[in-house]
């Protein structure tokens, strides 16, 4: 859990992934003359901060998105959303400006009418357009793993480790998820122009809820505010169960995921959302109970091997 839990640290909020970006090259250069295929990796201009690799004869691509939740700074001490935080008086948050690093507190404001606004409490005034981002606190135990941007840097942790035994597929690191996407769109043309691939699997996180539980495998997502092609679901549930490795079906009215943006383009992917549950949602605190990060991993491993 050592790579996973460096990556949850990192600073990459949406539109600034440019470290996470660095830190994927970074480990592919280390770590790429042990995997069973060396991959063509993409970078540039052209895709702007994200990466694609590319595996051997490509039928099937996995999405997973690079960048976290957090706030930028304002003015007067104002914070602005990046994305869906959760808001307490309690957390911390952590940056960097020209004067220096910075870990601060934050002040949730209520009106009377019940609208809230948010402050930073801090010794001095941040620069406006500073970032701010949760502090990393990793906590694990035999069971559990618990630290903030679980979402979706285990999603990232699942793509890396699938890249070291993959022989055929994609891998599209992409930016700009949290605030509803971006990148998917020119992602899918290039894969889907260059080598004709249109399945996909989206390595993200969703959520513990009343049917989706802790310990009881990875979800595979039937629908959420997307609605993905119900034969292609159909094909992986029929996978899944064939491969007997632990997973459980989700059933959600919101929530999205790059799979919500893919469904959007000029191009006719197929889509599943297939990710690890976690709760206490968008905050410091996301917590995933490890036989479900491996279940996410073996359940990937075994889809791009029979999915077609």
């Amino acid at each position: 859990m050592e790579l996973l839990k460096q990556m949850c640290s990192i600073h990459a909020p949406s539109g600034n992934e440019g470290n996470m970006k660095d830190f994927i090259l970074d480990y592919l250069k280390e770590n790429n003359k042990e995997f069973k295929v060396n991959p063509q990796i993409i970078q540039g201009e052209e895709i702007q901060d994200c990466i694609i690799l590319k595996f051997g004869t490509p039928k099937v691509a996995v999405f997973a998105h690079m960048d976290s939740i957090g706030f930028t700074v304002r003015y007067n001490k104002e914070l602005i959303k990046i994305g869906g935080p959760r808001t307490n008086d309690e957390f911390q948050l952590i940056g960097e400006d020209s004067q220096g690093s910075i870990e601060a507190g934050m002040m949730v404001i209520e009106d009377e009418k019940g609208n809230q606004s948010y402050e930073y409490v801090f010794d001095r005034e941040i620069e406006r357009g500073t970032e701010l981002v949760f502090k990393a606190d990793w906590r694990e135990d035999r069971n559990y793993v618990q630290c903030c941007y679980m979402d979706n840097r285990l999603g990232v942790y699942n793509a890396l480790k699938l890249a070291e035994t993959l022989e055929n597929g994609i891998i599209c690191f992409s930016c700009w998820e949290e605030v509803g996407g971006g990148s998917v769109g020119y992602l899918g043309k290039y894969i889907y122009e260059r080598w004709g691939v249109n399945n996909a699997l989206i390595s993200d996180i969703t959520w513990v809820t009343e049917g989706v539980k802790h310990g009881n495998g990875v979800a595979i997502s039937i629908r959420d505010s997307g609605l993905p092609r119900r034969s292609y679901i159909n094909k992986i549930i029929e996978l899944a169960k064939k491969s007997e490795i632990p997973f459980q079906l989700e059933v959600e009215s919101s929530g999205g995921s790059d799979g919500n943006q893919l469904q959007k383009s000029a191009y006719p992917f197929n889509w599943c959302f297939i990710g690890a549950p976690e709760n206490f949602v968008h905050s410091p605190n996301e917590k995933v109970h490890k036989r479900d990060i491996k279940a996410m991993l073996d359940l990937y491993k075994y889809l791009m091997k029979h999915l077609d």
